[in-house]
């Protein structure tokens, strides 16, 4: 864990990375915590709303049982198995089974359609996939297409071709001996969300879950206080979700609640983190927003003592909502999957300035540089770059040796975002490399007009792309979901343009509207503006 320091600059600067040479994730996040025979790892809450309280020990013994399942199915070191469930304990088990075996785990989004599915079970190989009776209907539909997949484990029981999971672990032994792997070997692969292009299988080592932690630490204000108890509503199929709270928590030893709604609602979100006395919370912004509809009388009973945003720009407005409302910070973090958690904002030790993302996590070095690979004069707008080496960096794209060549220059990993760095050591987020809106010779980054434009208390959400202009290059264009009650038609779209021009800047206001009943997002709630660019 991070010790507590007077400064964020004595922080860094006492900061060394400790990478042990043999290193398994399994042990790290679970095994070390069985001795502590009651030491709480997870509450499951079903959609009954019944929780479950699964120890260490008792998450250790199913995933040692697991494991021995998969060895008795044939299971070799670097196979791949894929992990097709919500959030509920056999997620971790399976994971933490994956790691003992040597294995690489593949986990999936229970949202996934048919192609999605078939494209990334083919391309990674999977050999196993452990999923539930849903899962097994969408599988069972493509398995023809599959020639590496073997076997398919069913945690709800037997069908349409599914191992029943639970009858065998009835049967297996919970004593297994863990492979001893190193540091640098494959745990994971993790598919890009799709924001720019077909997604790409991100490889992860044992060593990323030690590189996340500075980050994840900082942006829950020091995570593993006592008392604490952490929730997100981002799936474990994603790195927010599984790595960033549900593996970093048990890092450090603290307790976890699952509870994952088929669909996001502000007032189940809220009705959760109250009766739970929920401290510590992970909220993507898109949700963070909905949130914001909810009468401020409402939070009054909330126990937050950190929040946590990212995977899209924040803004001013929610940060706002959130101290007057909730009477927190928002730390905002960022990262991609391939380099997650290398800023973050830790509102416990130094101010945010309004409009960062924060400042480098302890153990990484962030710069702002040209297509040279040169550093960006402060304040200058160039692309956010992480020095190489660093521990949390993944190990190149699965079965992509170009894409992982393209991702660097020299030894910095490029993220594909824009943004600028101040002085002392602010980031401020411009947006994606393909969203920078470039406008009568001016750069325009999308993120401040969405953020200006949802401050208006007719609109929900928000998305700036830039539109080919024979005079201009391109144009701002703004895409509109209303909230309840309001009724999209020109006099609202020039009164939204006039709100921008007049809080912003007149070369960035929208100069075209158009209103939308939802935005296209990927899965994981990021807004896909490629999608909006080229529907014109």
């Amino acid at each position: 864990m991070l010790l507590r320091e007077d400064s964020y600059q004595i922080l860094i600067d006492q900061f060394k990375w400790h990478i042990p040479q043999r290193y398994n994730i399994a042990w790290d996040i679970c095994d070390k915590w069985i001795e502590e025979v009651d030491r709480t790892a997870l509450v499951y809450e079903t959609g009954d709303g019944i929780p479950k309280r699964y120890t260490f020990k008792d998450i250790h013994r199913l995933s040692n049982q697991l494991a021995n399942v998969f060895n008795a199915f044939g299971l070799d070191r670097l196979d791949r198995i894929a992990v097709l469930l919500p959030q509920r304990p056999e997620v971790a088990v399976t994971h933490l089974a994956a790691y003992r075996s040597g294995a690489i785990a593949v986990p999936l989004f229970t949202l996934f359609g048919q192609d999605a599915l078939r494209y990334r079970l083919r391309d990674s190989g999977a050999k196993f996939v452990v999923t539930d009776s849903a899962g097994i209907k969408s599988i069972a539909a493509i398995r023809d297409e599959l020639p590496d997949l073997q076997v398919v484990f069913n945690v709800d029981g037997v069908g349409d071709g599914g191992e029943d999971l639970y009858g065998l672990l009835q049967r297996a032994s919970d004593s297994f001996e863990s492979v001893r792997t190193m540091a640098d070997d494959p745990a994971m692969i993790i598919y890009t969300s799709g924001t720019t292009g077909d997604p790409k299988g991100a490889l992860l080592p044992h060593r990323t879950m030690i590189g996340h932690m500075p980050g994840v630490e900082f942006s829950h204000d020091f995570l593993g206080q006592e008392g604490d108890l952490i929730w997100s509503p981002a799936d474990w199929a994603w790195i927010g979700g599984l790595v960033d709270v549900l593996f970093a928590a048990w890092q450090i030893g603290v307790p976890v609640i699952a509870r994952r709604f088929d669909k996001f609602e502000p007032d189940l979100a809220l009705d959760l983190m109250i009766r739970h006395s929920i401290t510590n919370v992970f909220m993507p912004p898109t949700a963070l927003k909905m949130m914001r509809t909810i009468p401020a009388k409402n939070f009054t009973a909330l126990k937050l003592r950190s929040l946590a945003s990212g995977g899209e720009s924040l803004g001013f407005e929610l940060q706002d909502w959130s101290q007057n409302t909730l009477g927190i910070f928002i730390n905002e973090f960022y990262g991609q999957t391939e380099c997650n958690m290398t800023v973050s904002g830790c509102s416990s030790l130094y101010a945010l300035k309004p409009g960062s993302i924060g400042r480098a996590a302890p153990g990484h070095s962030v710069a702002i540089i040209d297509e040279d690979g040169s550093r960006k004069p402060h304040g200058e707008v160039g692309m956010i770059a992480v020095s190489a080496p660093d521990p949390v960096m993944f190990l190149g794209y699965w079965n992509n040796e170009q894409a992982t060549k393209d991702k660097f220059i020299g030894n910095w990993l490029i993220t594909g975002d824009t943004g600028s760095l101040d002085d002392e050591g602010y980031i401020t987020f411009v947006g994606r490399d393909d969203d920078v809106i470039t406008s009568s010779g001016y750069r325009i980054g999308p993120g401040p007009i969405e953020d200006c434009l949802t401050a208006h208390p007719s609109v929900q959400l928000a998305a700036v792309v830039g539109q080919p202009d024979e005079a201009r290059t391109e144009i701002v264009k703004a895409y509109i979901v209303l909230r309840d009650g309001h009724t999209p038609d020109n006099k609202l779209a020039e009164e939204l343009k006039g709100w921008v021009k007049g809080r912003l800047s007149k070369h960035e206001y929208p100069r075209e509207i158009e209103f939308l009943p939802d935005l296209p997002k990927t899965n994981t709630g990021k807004i896909i503006r490629r999608l909006l660019r080229n529907s014109g």
